[in-house]
C-alpha cells in the first residue's frame, strides 16, 4: 500500500528491516578489518623485535683482530714491536704457569709456528681481561681451553728442542722464584731481521753457547 493512506505501522517495520539489512552489509564489510587488526598487531610486535635486536647488534663490541705472525708485513721494527710486547706479556702472564715455562724452549723464536701460538694466545688474553667485551666466560675459556692446548701443542713441536740442551748446572731442575725470564730473548733482533725480510729462506743460525762451544772443542771458524 502507497501513498497518503499507507499503513504507518508497515511503514516503520520496512524501514526496520532495510536498516537490519545495511547493519548486516555493514559487518560484513567490517569483519575483514578485524583480522587485518591483528595482523597489524603482529607485525608491530615483530617490528619492535627486531629493533631490540638491532640495538643489541650496535652495543656489542666488534671482534678485534689478530695479528699474525705468519702474515705479518715485512717490516723491521714493526716485527721487532710484536716480539717486544709478547716477549713482555710472556714473562707478566704466560711464564707464571709453570707448565707453560717449562715447556718454552730456548729456541723458540726460531720456530714460527711456536710464535704464533703465543702471540694469538697473548691476544686471546688481552681480549678477555682488558677489551671492551672482556668477561669471566672468556676469562675461563683462556685457562681451561686456550692456554693448555697452546702449552700442549708447543710441548709437542718443539719442547724437546733447545740451544742450550747440552748445558747442565746444579739447579737445572729447581723452579725459578717469580716470574721466569724469557728464554732466548737475544735473539729478538736476529729474529726481527729475518721474519721481516727474508722469512721464506731457512732461520739464522743460533750463535753457539759458550758452554756448547767450549764442549764442541771452541767457536766454529
Amino acid at each position: 500500500m502507497t501513498g497518503p493512506n499507507r499503513d504507518p505501522e508497515f511503514a516503520r517495520a520496512d524501514a526496520l528491516a532495510g536498516l537490519a539489512r545495511d547493519l548486516d552489509d555493514l559487518r560484513r564489510a567490517v569483519d575483514p578489518l578485524r583480522e587485518v587488526g591483528g595482523r597489524v598487531n603482529d607485525l608491530a610486535r615483530l617490528v619492535g623485535q627486531l629493533a631490540d635486536t638491532v640495538a643489541a647488534m650496535t652495543k656489542r663490541p666488534a671482534a678485534t683482530p689478530t695479528p699474525s705472525w705468519l702474515l705479518l708485513a715485512a717490516d723491521e721494527s714493526g716485527v721487532e714491536q710484536v716480539l717486544a710486547e709478547l716477549c713482555a706479556w710472556l714473562h707478566t702472564i704466560y711464564l707464571r704457569y709453570p707448565d707453560g715455562a717449562t715447556a718454552l724452549p730456548q729456541c723458540w723464536l726460531y720456530h714460527p709456528d711456536v710464535v704464533e701460538e703465543l702471540l694469538w694466545l697473548m691476544h686471546a688474553w688481552c681480549a678477555a681481561y682488558q677489551g671492551k667485551g672482556a668477561s669471566v666466560q672468556l676469562a675461563g675459556d683462556w685457562h681451561d681451553r686456550q692456554r693448555p692446548g697452546v702449552v700442549r701443542r708447543i710441548r709437542s713441536s718443539a719442547g724437546s728442542c733447545s740451544i742450550e740442551r747440552h748445558q747442565t748446572r746444579a739447579d737445572w731442575d729447581q723452579r725459578p722464584i717469580g716470574a721466569a725470564p724469557v728464554p732466548g730473548i737475544d735473539a729478538v733482533g736476529v729474529i726481527s731481521t729475518w721474519w721481516a725480510t727474508r722469512r721464506d729462506d731457512p732461520a739464522p743460525e743460533p750463535a753457539a753457547s759458550p758452554i756448547g762451544a767450549a764442549l764442541n772443542g771452541g767457536p766454529h771458524r
